[in-house]
C-alpha cells in the first residue's frame, strides 16, 4: 500500500470536510555544543537542507540562492549585510507558470543556481534537470517577481555567468569533446552570452577536460565560477562528486578562455583526507562560490554536511562560510588536514542584527497560520496547477491531491525542513476520516519512496493514531492505537539523530506511540538524492 497524501485545490463546499491544522511548532538543538566568542560565528550558516550555495556582493549588500531540486516554491534567495546573518527575502520560482516540475522526482529539476547582478539587473542561470534544461531567469528587486526562464541551447548543468564590462560569459559543466574515457568524465565549456537578446552568441570552448589531471580520471567536475583578479582569470570548481570525496579546486590564465592551469595545491577545499571517526565530523565539502567584500577581504561560501553516525545525515547538504588566503597568487579556503571549524573569526563588516527567524545554531520558532498565505519558507513537492492550501481563522486547511510517491501529481503537503538533528516538531490537527485509508497529520519525507506518515486515519472502520514509514516505497504500519472521541489530536515528532519518537495528545492525555524508531531510511546514505528531509502537514482523502 502506498502512503497516500493529496494536495489540490479547495472550495468552501468542502472546507469543512478538510483536515485543519492549527498550530506548526519546531524545536531544533546542533548535536555539537560550538558557542563562538565574541566577534566570532557560527558555522553552517545556513543549517539543514541549504545546498549550492551561490553569493554575489551588490555594494554593500550580499545575496544568496540555494538549489531546491523538485521542491515548490524553490531556490529560495536570501539577503545579508555581514555574510552570516541571513535573511530569506524570496523564492526566485513561485509561481507554478515559471516551471513544471510534473513527473519529477525530488532529487530532479532545479539544481545549482548561479547570482549576479549587471546593470540594474539580478540574474540567475540555472539547470532544471529532466525539464527543459538550461535558463536564465532575471529581477530588478532579488525580493522578485523573477522572470519567466529564458532556455539556453546547450548541455549540462551549473552554469554560471562572468561579467566583464558589459559582456557576459556562460561558464558550466558538459561531456567532454572527445568519446568519455570514464565514468564521470566531463568538462568545463564557456561561451559568450548576449544578455540584451537573451541568447548565446559566438563559439563554445573547453576549458578544463575531466579536472585537475584527467589521468587519475577526476570525476564530475561541476559548479564553476570565474572571476578576475591581478590580471588572471581564476576558475574554481568542484570535483569528486558531492559526497564524501567532494572537494573544490581551481586553475587560472591569463586569457578568458585558456589555457587554464591548475593550482599545485588542489584542491583548496577537501574533507575527504580527514579521519572519518573524529567525533562531529564535518564531511562532503565543495561547490564554493567566492566573494570579495567592500573591504578587500575575500570569502567562500560552499557546501558540506554534518553526520550524525558514519555518512547519516536527514537534514541535507548545508551553507558554510570560511575565509580565503591568498599564497602566490592562489586561493586558499582551507589547508590540507584541517578541519571546517564549527565558529571563527567573523567577516570584517558592519555587525548585523540576528534575524527574527534564525538560520544557524539551535533556534526555535511557531508558525499559527496569522496570514493570507504560507511564509516563503514553507515548501511542497512539485508544481502544483491548482491552490495548495488556503487558511481560515488562523487554520491550515489541505485538500484532495495525489499519493505521496505518485510522479504524475502533487500531494497534500506543506513542510519546513528539518535544520537540525535534534529536533521537535509538533502541531494540531482536527480530522474525522470518512474511509478506512484517509488520514491527516505530520508527514517527513526525504525522497518519493522514503518517507513517513504520523497522525489520524481510519483501520477497519475505527478511528485511530497511527505511524506508517515507506522504505524505498514499501509502506509498513509501525504502531496504531485508538482515538476514543472525535476532537483535536496533538501530534509531536522527536528526532534525536537516526532515531524517532511519536506522541500524541487526545482528550487531555498524552501517550506515546512509538520510540526509538530507526529513522536512518530519511538520511540521504538510505534514501539517495540530493536533499534534505521535510517535515509538515499533509492530508489524504478519498
Amino acid at each position: 500500500m502506498v502512503l497516500a497524501l493529496a494536495l489540490a485545490g479547495s472550495s468552501a463546499a468542502m472546507a469543512s470536510e478538510a483536515p485543519r491544522f492549527s498550530r506548526f511548532t519546531y524545536q531544533g538543538q546542533s548535536q555539537e555544543q560550538a558557542t563562538p566568542a565574541a566577534g566570532e560565528y557560527r558555522n553552517p550558516i545556513l543549517s539543514g537542507y541549504y545546498p549550492d550555495p551561490s553569493v554575489t556582493r551588490v555594494g554593500d549588500d550580499y545575496y544568496l540562492v540555494n538549489s531546491s531540486f523538485a521542491h515548490f516554491p524553490g531556490l529560495p534567495v536570501f539577503h545579508s549585510k555581514d555574510l552570516v546573518h541571513w535573511t530569506q527575502i524570496g523564492n526566485a520560482i513561485d509561481r507554478p507558470g515559471q516551471l513544471d516540475f510534473t513527473g519529477r522526482r525530488t532529487s530532479e529539476a532545479v539544481f545549482a543556481p548561479d547570482i549576479t547582478y549587471h546593470a540594474g539587473t539580478f540574474y540567475i542561470v540555472n539547470t532544471c534537470v529532466s525539464c527543459k534544461g538550461n535558463f536564465v531567469i532575471t529581477a530588478k528587486n532579488p525580493a522578485g517577481p523573477w522572470s519567466d526562464p529564458i532556455w539556453l541551447p546547450f548541455e549540462g548543468i551549473d552554469p554560471s555567468i562572468y561579467w566583464e564590462g558589459d559582456r557576459a560569459y556562460i561558464v558550466n559543466n558538459r561531456a567532454p569533446a572527445e568519446p568519455p574515457r570514464y565514468e564521470g568524465h566531463r568538462a568545463i565549456w564557456v561561451q559568450e552570452y548576449d544578455w540584451r537578446a537573451g541568447k548565446m552568441v559566438g563559439e563554445s570552448t573547453q576549458l578544463i577536460n575531466g579536472g585537475v589531471d584527467i589521468a587519475k580520471k577526476p570525476v564530475w567536475i561541476e559548479g564553476p565560477h570565474i572571476f578576475r583578479k591581478d590580471g588572471y582569470y581564476y576558475l574554481t570548481a568542484a570535483e569528486g562528486g558531492t559526497s564524501v570525496n567532494h572537494s573544490q579546486v581551481v586553475f587560472r590564465s591569463r586569457e578568458l578562455r585558456g589555457p587554464y592551469q591548475p593550482f599545485a595545491g588542489n584542491p583548496i577545499l577537501t574533507q575527504r583526507d580527514l579521519d572519518p571517526a573524529r567525533p562531529n565530523p564535518i564531511t562532503s565539502a565543495g561547490h564554493a562560490e567566492l566573494v570579495q567584500t567592500q573591504t578587500g577581504d575575500w570569502w567562500a561560501t560552499f557546501l558540506a554536511v554534518r553526520p550524525y553516525q558514519g555518512n547519516y545525515y536527514n537534514i541535507g547538504r548545508e551553507t558554510f562560510l570560511l575565509p580565503v588566503t591568498w599564497r602566490d597568487g592562489w586561493p586558499i579556503i582551507l589547508p590540507h588536514g584541517q578541519t571546517i571549524p564549527f565558529t571563527a573569526a567573523a567577516p570584517r563588516l558592519p555587525q548585523q542584527r540576528p534575524p527574527a527567524l534564525p538560520t544557524s545554531g539551535d533556534f526555535a520558532y511557531t508558525d499559527t497560520f496569522a496570514g493570507p498565505k504560507l511564509a516563503m519558507q514553507w515548501i511542497g513537492v512539485r508544481t502544483p496547477q491548482t491552490p495548495v492550501y488556503h487558511i481560515d481563522r488562523h487554520e491550515l486547511v489541505l485538500d484532495r491531491g495525489a499519493a505521496m510517491g505518485d510522479l504524475t501529481g502533487v500531494p497534500a503537503f506543506v513542510a519546513r525542513r528539518q535544520q537540525h538533528h535534534n529536533a521537535t516538531i509538533s502541531t494540531t490537527v482536527r480530522f474525522t476520516p470518512d474511509a478506512d485509508g484517509e488520514r491527516a497529520g505530520l508527514a517527513a519525507m526525504q525522497s518519493d519512496q522514503n518517507f513517513l506518515f504520523f497522525g489520524i486515519t481510519r483501520l477497519a472502520g475505527k478511528p485511530m493514531v497511527a505511524l506508517y514509514t515507506s522504505d524505498k516505497g514499501a509502506e509498513r504500519l509501525v504502531a496504531s492505537a485508538p482515538l476514543a472521541a472525535a476532537g483535536p489530536v496533538t501530534l509531536t515528532i522527536r528526532a534525536t539523530g537516526g532515531t524517532m519518537a511519536f506522541a500524541y495528545q487526545a482528550g487531555g492525555a498524552t501517550r506515546t506511540l512509538a520510540s526509538d524508531v530507526d529513522a536512518r531510511f530519511l538520511s540521504t546514505e538510505a534514501a539517495g538524492g540530493f536533499v534534505g528531509t521535510l517535515i509538515g502537514p499533509y492530508a489524504f482523502r478519498r
